[in-house]
C-alpha cells in the first residue's frame, strides 16, 4: 500500500506541475546585466571600434612599516674591530599591501657595515609583525658607527620607518 502511495503522489505533484509556465532565469542582484548591442555600421575603409576588453583599474594599496623594536643589539652595543654582528629588529606591516619578494630593505645612510646594500624584505601580510635581520660586520677602526635601511616596494619606492643599527667598536 505503501509503495503505490508513493506513486499516486508522484502522479500528483507531475500533474500540478503540467499546467504551469516555467519561470524565467532572474541573475542574482548586485551584477547588473546588460545587453550587449551594436549601433554601428561598417563603412567600407572606416576604422572599426575596438571591442576588445579592456582591464579594469585595480585598486593599488598603502605601503607601510612601523619599528616596534630591537631584537639584539641595542644601540650603542660595543663590539670587537672585525666582529660579526646579526642585528634583528620587530616591525610592522602597517599598510595595506602584503610584502613578497619583489620588496627590498636598503642602505639609506651610513656605512654598509660589510652587508649588501640591497637586501630582501621578509614577506609579510597587511597588518603582521614581521623580524628583519642582516647580518654586519664591524669595522677594524674604533669609533661609534651608524648605518641606516628603509623598505622599499616592488617598483623601487621607499616607504615606513628607518631601522638602524648603531654599535661602537672599541
Amino acid at each position: 500500500m505503501h509503495r503505490f502511495g508513493g506513486l499516486a503522489s508522484l502522479a500528483l505533484l507531475l500533474a500540478a506541475c503540467a499546467g504551469r509556465a516555467a519561470a524565467p532565469y532572474v541573475p542574482p542582484t548586485g551584477f547588473p546585466v546588460l545587453p550587449v548591442t551594436s549601433t554601428t555600421t561598417s563603412t567600407p575603409g572606416a576604422a572599426q571600434p575596438d571591442l576588445t576588453p579592456q582591464p579594469s583599474a585595480t585598486q593599488s594599496c598603502t605601503q607601510g612599516l612601523i619599528y616596534l623594536e630591537d631584537l639584539s643589539l641595542p644601540d650603542g652595543t660595543l663590539v670587537s674591530p672585525g666582529e660579526s654582528l646579526d642585528k634583528r629588529w620587530r616591525v610592522e606591516n602597517s599598510g595595506t599591501c602584503n610584502w613578497d619578494e619583489s620588496y627590498s630593505i636598503a642602505l639609506v645612510a651610513g656605512p654598509d657595515l660589510g652587508a649588501a646594500a640591497d637586501q630582501a624584505l621578509f614577506p609579510a601580510r597587511s597588518g603582521s609583525q614581521a623580524e628583519l635581520r642582516i647580518l654586519f660586520t664591524a669595522p677594524q677602526e674604533p669609533g661609534t658607527y651608524r648605518s641606516a635601511w628603509r623598505a622599499h616596494d616592488s617598483q623601487g619606492q621607499p616607504f615606513g620607518d628607518e631601522v638602524y643599527i648603531e654599535i661602537v667598536v672599541q
